[in-house]
């Protein structure tokens, strides 16, 4: 009877090996939890081009899941068979999901594994054109002089932007009437046109309009400045007096709670060298992101930043009594 059992075991054992280094056995889906043509869509694509090549040329495929600020894309991958073969990448949406929906269908840190992080993506602050500051110096003294009368574009509740714009006011303690768009394309086109006054937004999106002088640009978001050349001349708003202020917008990758750990070291392993790839390295640092190289990477430290960054958003969102049904 012991000898049956150990049998029974041995073989048990080795079925799960042979399943595991078969991954992936059919195509694998990134869910991208927004439309195409967005940073978190380029990032899925450059990632899954990369992912084929470390999983021996299997099949990648993106799959766009819009709607509810990336709900409806988490929620399918937080309910998708929990075999290794749909993926999420989810920017830092991830983390303030909890706080900006009141009822959310999948919990965060319960409902997924965590297969670490792929890149970060600093932001700046910019103004209209026409905006009679040419430095912070200046922005600061034209707020204090136009209070109730400023204008801060987003895009859309939850979005980076909008993040990035809650913590702006808080840090500066002054009301600015908050003005959310459809995306980032039409908020930049009315920042470019003057019809709103300022915006904090990716570099992703805000680098090659700094870059050909089109609007003001007043500061980066990280606590160290940036070294591309359209931006490495701007200040930190942590040097400018806002201490401790860095906003990054983080894209990490996930899959279903349950995954076979053997499946999620596999994942994990494809990650790294994914991100060793210098294509891929190159088109990220086009966008204004940079590929992740640090403790991040392993699933459980991915985690651990998560949770702290729930921590950090949580009680500014909550501050400002934004939420979505």
């Amino acid at each position: 009877m012991i000898q049956t059992h150990h049998l029974l075991a041995a073989l048990f054992a080795t079925a799960v090996a042979a399943s595991a280094h078969a991954f992936p056995d059919k195509p694998v889906t990134i869910v991208v939890p927004f439309a195409a043509g967005g940073p978190t869509d380029k990032s899925a694509r450059d990632l899954a081009e990369v992912l084929r090549k470390a999983f021996n040329n299997q099949t990648v495929v993106v799959e766009n899941v819009g709607g509810a600020g990336g709900t409806l894309g988490a929620n399918k991958v937080a309910k998708a068979s929990p075999d290794g073969h749909t993926l999420l990448l989810h920017h830092i949406g991830m983390a303030t999901a909890p706080a900006l929906y009141r009822k959310l269908p999948y919990d965060t840190l319960g409902d997924f594994e965590y297969l670490g992080m792929v890149s970060d993506v600093p932001m700046t602050l910019i103004g209209r054109p026409s905006l009679p500051a040419g430095n912070f110096t200046e922005l600061r003294k034209w707020m204090a002089d136009n209070k109730g009368k400023i204008n801060l574009a987003n895009a859309g509740l939850g979005a980076a932007s909008h993040l990035c714009g809650l913590l702006f006011q808080q840090a500066m303690a002054v009301d600015m009437t908050t003005v959310p768009y459809k995306g980032t394309a039409p908020a930049m086109t009315d920042i470019l046109g003057g019809q709103v006054d300022l915006m904090c937004d990716q570099t992703t999106n805000t680098s090659g309009q700094i870059e050909a002088g089109k609007v003001r640009a007043y500061a980066v978001t990280t606590l160290k400045p940036l070294t591309t050349p359209a931006l490495r001349n701007l200040p930190t708003l942590d040097a400018l007096g806002l201490k401790g202020f860095n906003v990054v917008v983080w894209q990490g990758l996930y899959a279903p709670k349950g995954t076979p750990k053997p499946i999620v070291d596999q994942l994990n392993a494809a990650l790294r060298q994914a991100l060793k790839d210098p294509e891929f390295i190159k088109r990220q640092e086009a966008m204004g992101a940079v590929v992740v190289n640090d403790s991040r990477l392993n699933p459980v430290d991915h985690k651990n930043f998560v949770e702290a960054e729930i921590a950090k958003w949580g009680p500014v969102i909550k501050a400002a009594g934004q939420y979505a049904d």
